[in-house]
């Protein structure tokens, strides 16, 4: 059962690792890995970002022909203009397409992954042991407890050890979130200290003394 304990933490952190990013930050990062590869999705995209700049040069020249004084030159790049944003829709449109099956695409295999493994081998093995209690050491409510619903009482049930590495996982990611947050803030504090220090030294380190005026005619005398 040693495999066992291991997959379902592997699962367990799996998890917890796409909650914590996000489901969507990663389809976004995934989605723009694969348009770097030489696929159908990449030469779309390509298409696309060049009508898009073909079509940014046509509206600005637009812009900055008169109707009325270039009047056929101004009809012209109209045509263009209105030809350019119709393939651009277009375009567009086949992209969220493609993209909207990628999203489907990822969530079942996420679902492969992580959610139906963590109803299915708590239930599958929820008969067997995945490791024995030492004899004596807990009292019988709690053996009962670690051993629910259907291990051998005395030992830890799949369920229970999914629950113990669930909440072990958000405990360390607590504290490595809060130890990285301290040190951000602490080197923020000590840089904000020395930059006023800075501002407060003059920029030579001395003082000018000011010298009365009579006192070089003094010395003259």
């Amino acid at each position: 059962m040693s495999t066992l304990l291991f997959v379902i933490f592997a699962i367990e952190l799996l998890a917890h690792v796409i909650n914590a990013i996000g489901a969507a930050q990663i389809n976004n990062l995934l989605w723009t890995l694969i348009n770097y590869l030489p696929v159908s999705t990449s030469k779309a995209a390509a298409e696309q970002r060049k009508l898009q700049a073909e079509y940014l040069r046509v509206r600005h020249e637009l812009n900055a022909t008169s109707s009325q004084d270039e009047f056929a030159k101004w009809a012209k790049l109209r045509r263009q203009h209105d030809k350019l944003l119709e393939q651009l829709d277009a375009a567009k449109k086949g992209l969220e397409a493609s993209r909207s099956k990628f999203d489907n695409y990822l969530t079942a295999l996420r679902m492969l992954l992580t959610k139906a493994p963590q109803y299915f081998l708590p239930f599958w093995y929820g008969k067997e042991p995945m490791f024995w209690l030492p004899y004596g050491w807990f009292p019988y409510y709690a053996e009962w407890i670690i051993s629910f619903p259907r291990a051998p009482l005395g030992s830890v049930s799949a369920p229970s050890w999914q629950l113990a590495c669930s909440g072990f996982i958000t405990l360390v990611s607590e504290v490595l979130v809060f130890a990285w947050t301290a040190l951000f803030s602490r080197k923020t504090a000590e840089g904000g200290v020395k930059e006023k220090e800075q501002a407060k030294t003059p920029s030579g380190g001395r003082k000018k003394v000011a010298v009365p005026a009579g006192t070089s005619e003094k010395k003259e005398l």
